[in-house]
């Protein structure tokens, strides 16, 4: 079998399950991610995770620059001498970067928001990949993400549901899902033993909280999250005062024996304003002098 060919067994070396290494191989699956995608040639992609290379061949076809980040020294290599003609002469179209995603996202900063991201990410670390890429003015404008189902679930997942939690609102904060698909686990190599889905997010053209409001929204979410079966009213003591809790529950309408898992996204982005804003305006008042 030629070594260049999308196959899985153009890769004669094993897969590495301490990198979660299931190489998508069905060319069905491909196009529908890539169709879902809705790519132009203008566009820029960023691919985390090419392994074999079957998905990066079809974004060059449909993009008009790809940077794929792969962190296994042996994949690069792979994919240096599959895309070598684009690689030799310099196309900008393509760039090849050997690095640890998560890594490489944390250490060099920079604006996706003219960007896609479309990729089978590695499930190991695909949450903490899209919660780094997802939040602020800086994200991606799309993402197209193959991941274990469990985590698809989680990102498109409504309140007062098993699957709604930190992850869904840390990434529905800037993302709306738009659709999603399984895709079965003989599309891969070797099969993985959890199912998998393709998500489908746009980027909110109108933010639900301005950037100066983030840091406390996070705070607000991982502490109400942070023992679920727990009423919020309690939990947020550990950050905020029971006075001003109590009045900004009282004014937003939310019961004070309410969980973190009823509450939308969009309670949760007015509770962060409430809060911020007393905290604001009692920082700013100033003490009477007898």
């Amino acid at each position: 079998m030629n070594r260049h060919s999308a196959a899985p067994g153009s890769f004669t070396e094993p897969p590495k399950k301490s990198l979660g290494q299931n190489f998508l191989h069905d060319q069905n699956q491909l196009h529908r991610i890539v169709t879902a995608a809705q790519l132009s040639k203008t566009e820029k992609v960023l691919e985390i995770g090419p392994g074999l290379g079957p998905l990066t061949a079809l974004l060059l076809e449909s993009a008009g620059e790809v940077l794929a980040i792969e962190k296994d020294a042996r994949l690069v290599e792979f994919l240096r001498e599959r895309f070598d003609r684009l690689l030799a002469i310099g196309d900008r179209r393509f760039t090849l970067v050997l690095a640890d995603a998560l890594g490489f996202l944390k250490d060099e900063p920079r604006d996706w928001s003219d960007w896609k991201l479309v990729a089978n990410l590695p499930y190991s670390v695909a949450s903490p990949i899209l919660v780094e890429l997802a939040g602020g003015a800086r994200a991606p404008k799309k993402i197209v993400a193959t991941l274990q189902l469990e985590v698809a679930r989680r990102l498109v997942a409504d309140p007062d549901t098993d699957d709604y939690g930190i992850l869904t609102l840390l990434v529905q904060l800037d993302f709306e899902p738009r659709e999603s698909f399984k895709i079965p686990p003989g599309s891969f190599f070797p099969p993985p033993d959890v199912d998998s889905a393709c998500v489908v997010l746009d980027r909110r053209k109108e933010p639900l909280l301005p950037e100066n409001l983030r840091a406390d929204f996070v705070k607000i979410v991982k502490r109400a999250f942070s023992q679920r079966r727990k009423m919020m009213l309690k939990l947020l003591k550990n950050d905020w005062p029971d006075e001003r809790l109590k009045a900004v529950f009282a004014e937003l309408n939310i019961s004070p024996l309410e969980r973190a898992e009823k509450l939308s996204l969009e309670r949760f982005a007015a509770l962060t304003k409430s809060l911020s804003n007393k905290c604001e305006a009692r920082a700013n008042t100033k003490p009477e002098l007898d």
